[in-house]
């Protein structure tokens, strides 16, 4: 009789193991599966962010040699415009101004338009 005890109480302790065991598995699932998912959607998130940047960068270089273009371009007018000889002429025709030997004759031609 001690013996039916001993092993119906073997039995119960197996089967108490055995719904511990299995509950500690189901809940380590669970966590794996967690992380499993959370590890996915942060390398989505990353990869989706590498390729913003990478096109943040494209438009940043665009811009920047834009730029410079730009730049060498207003200094290539800078040095035009610096020359003596442009500068005379700015004055002579735009601002009609004369060289100190010279003189400067302008002839209105708003009457003859105008009749």
């Amino acid at each position: 009789m001690n013996d039916s005890k001993n092993k119906s109480k073997q039995s119960h302790k197996s089967r108490k193991e055995l719904r511990k065991t299995g509950f500690y598995y189901s809940f380590l699932t669970i966590v794996l599966l967690f992380c499993l998912i959370q590890i996915g959607f942060s390398a989505i998130l990353n990869v989706s962010k590498i390729i913003a940047y990478k096109a943040k960068i494209i438009t940043l270089k665009r811009t920047l040699n834009d730029a410079e273009n730009k730049n060498k371009d207003l200094k290539e007018q800078i040095k035009a415009y610096s020359s003596t000889e442009n500068l005379e002429g700015i004055a002579r025709n735009t601002l009609k101004m004369a060289g100190e030997d010279e003189v400067l004759i302008i002839i209105n031609n708003a009457e003859k338009n105008q009749r």
